[in-house]
């Protein structure tokens, strides 16, 4: 049983969500889960500490926001959820910017209903 307890720290960047749940590994799975089913794939580490990107990266470069690339690094220990961005949001310029903000955003208030 996972039960999203508080949330620790907040940036428009990067937040630290604190469970209630029985292993590490447990939760670990259930934001494995999450971030597949929105599109991400695990790109380095593991599910406990690991690397979860969407979209390319190049794109991102040649064509800035209109390309949609997120890189997250994600630490899951101690019943907590350790997740910041990976790559600079720059890349996208200001509307790049807010396009992560929104999606870590997102991600923060979807992990609060993790079951």
């Amino acid at each position: 049983m996972i039960r999203f307890i508080s949330n620790e720290a907040q940036k428009s960047d990067s937040f630290i969500h604190v469970y209630e749940c029985e292993h590490d590994s447990t939760l670990a799975n259930a934001l494995s889960q999450l971030m597949v089913s929105r599109g991400y794939k695990l790109i380095q580490g593991t599910v406990n500490s690991g690397v979860y990107e969407k979209g390319n990266q190049t794109m991102r470069l040649l064509f800035g926001a209109f390309s949609k690339y997120f890189n997250f690094k994600v630490t899951v220990e101690n019943c907590k959820i350790n997740f910041s961005t990976g790559t600079p949001a720059i890349l996208g310029g200001i509307i790049g910017i807010n396009q992560v903000q929104k999606e870590v955003a997102e991600i923060s208030e979807a992990l609060k209903n993790l079951q």
